[in-house]
């Protein structure tokens, strides 16, 4: 109907040329629309029946291309990927320049931002220097750094171009990322790298290769349901000697709550140093389900990564080394997810399904949380622990209730790398705008030393030291730079990096080789 208006108004007064930027912006329409009524304009004396046609056909393909309501359960078409046969020609015909240098601005695009955002580093000056051992033993250190970055598969971006148009065109060819992922990397120049959305023949075929060549030994998780991607973990020969590693698929054949394909990795590393043998460290790393909507599926994905840390973290005397956990959690800072992986516990009855990440501005409050979260037979129980499947129907209610109360918790000591607030201007740190607009989903935690006193330089026991940590993006300088991502950051995702002192008080008796970790004592099929 907007377009008949606009033919019947254009002979008697201006309004025609004016009224299709408001309709436009007022209906949701985009610039599709626009440009069809100029070539109304030019079509004025064709055939009416023409015209009708024509005016359908515009409409009906401009509101399919602004339709993104999606009120299913299926993941949104951001995390969909297409098949590897796809074809990509619509990003092929612009490459890097011949001299290496920022791709020319295309006609028509965003325009490059004319200002750069650096990012400090922030330290803890109380973390510096040399600190007094306990009596009983002789304190050790070993100082390390951690990177977590998701790199954003090319696949995805091709399959979700829709998102990336506020970025011209040159900057999204793969040539022209890898090389500057890579000069991030060797920038730098971190002791473990946590990845996330690593293209497997892009890995293969260039990442490992190049990372080999730095010094780095990889170890690759590709996810399952022959999806292109998957997470790596990246540690230098020279600072770390893999003691096991444990790749963990979060799809399990039988439990329709867990029917994603995502993935992630634990790995146990024994730091490389010439004094006292310090304690083993244990990294793990995922990029949990996108999908706002199934906050089910993301707690139980969490509790399987937990069940695995735990086992491969534990000591044969019932203690844990520390961890490092990375990756890309997809949910915001604050939320249920997030408050349980920090606090160790969470008592969801009366939570939704849409509450749980935090990424929608407006969650739907449909599909609350059920009691349990996941089903028995997954072999994990509510302290996110591997357990042996038993028969409850002998359970007495009391027993009953505390198996199925509306909690779940985990006996991990998390802090957050980052604090998720600006120092700059307080406003919200960001790592992404994967979803169209500024989020913090990508995390660094660590289990920290454990303090006795008030004094902040006074630790106790095993423990991870942050001693500083590189500064984020918040609102105001992603909007500087023009988002994410551009000429000068080529993932929609920012990088987080963070540097740590491994403490550990080590005895005589304790001088022994770390024993590889039982087996799990339930497995799901």
């Amino acid at each position: 109907m907007t377009t008949f208006r606009w033919r019947f108004h254009f002979h008697r007064n201006t309004w025609t040329r004016i009224n299709p930027l408001w309709l436009s912006s007022g209906c949701l329409f985009d610039c599709h629309v626009l440009g069809a009524s100029l070539h109304y304009r030019r079509t004025l004396k064709d055939n009416p029946a023409f015209r009708l046609s024509l005016d359908f056909l515009t409409t009906a393909r401009s509101y399919s291309r602004n339709r993104n309501m999606n009120t299913s359960d299926e993941d949104p078409p951001a995390k969909r990927r297409k098949s590897s046969s796809d074809s990509d020609h619509h990003l092929q015909k612009d490459r890097l320049s011949p001299n290496g240098k920022s791709p020319p601005r295309k006609k028509g695009a965003a325009s490059s931002p004319t200002a750069e955002v650096g990012r400090r580093w922030e330290e803890f000056t109380h973390a510096r220097g040399k600190l007094p051992g306990a009596s009983g033993g002789t304190r050790q250190h070993f100082d390390f750094s951690v990177m977590s970055y998701n790199i954003l598969s090319q696949q995805l971006l091709h399959e979700n171009s829709y998102l990336y148009r506020h970025c011209s065109v040159p900057v999204l060819d793969w040539k022209y990322r890898y090389a500057n992922i890579m000069k991030e990397i060797e920038e730098h120049n971190a002791d473990i790298l946590c990845l996330q959305e690593v293209q497997e023949d892009h890995y293969v075929s260039q990442m490992k290769p190049s990372l080999e060549a730095l010094g780095y030994q990889c170890e690759y998780k590709k996810r399952t349901g022959g999806k292109p991607d998957g997470c790596a973990v990246v540690f230098k020969r020279d600072s770390f000697a893999l003691l096991s590693g444990h790749p963990v698929e979060y799809l399990r054949p039988g439990v329709p709550l867990l029917d994603r394909d995502n993935v992630g990795m634990v790995l146990l590393l024994q730091p490389n140093t010439s004094t006292t043998m310090p304690s083993p460290l244990c990294v793990a790393n995922t990029d949990l389900l996108s999908n706002p909507r199934r906050g089910d599926i993301k707690l139980a994905q969490v509790a399987m990564l937990l069940a695995e840390l735990r086992r491969v973290a534990s000591r044969p005397d019932g203690t844990l080394c520390p961890l490092v956990v990375c990756g890309d959690m997809n949910s915001v800072p604050w939320s249920p997810l997030y408050r349980f992986l920090r606090d160790g516990r969470l008592d969801y009855y009366g939570i939704f399904r849409g509450e749980v990440s935090g990424q929608d501005a407006v969650p739907r409050r449909q599909h609350p949380l059920t009691v349990p979260l996941w089903p028995h037979t997954l072999g994990i129980n509510a302290q996110c622990q591997y357990h042996c499947q038993s028969n409850t129907s002998g359970l007495t209610i009391e027993e009953f209730y505390r198996i199925n109360r509306p909690c779940i918790q985990h006996g991990f000591s998390f802090s957050s790398a980052y604090s998720h607030r600006s120092s700059k201007r307080g406003e919200p740190e960001v790592t992404t705008n994967n979803m169209q607009r500024p989020l913090t989903v990508d995390y660094i935690f660590y289990t920290a030393a454990s303090r006795f006193t008030s004094d902040p330089s006074s630790l106790y026991g095993e423990g991870l030291q942050l001693l500083a940590r590189l500064s984020l993006f918040d609102v105001t300088d992603l909007s500087t730079v023009g988002g994410l991502p551009n000429a000068s950051h080529p993932s929609d995702h920012l990088p987080l990096l963070a540097r740590f002192r491994l403490h550990s008080r080590q005895q005589q008796q304790q001088q022994r080789q770390w024993p590889a970790p039982p087996p799990p004592s339930a497995k799901v099929d």
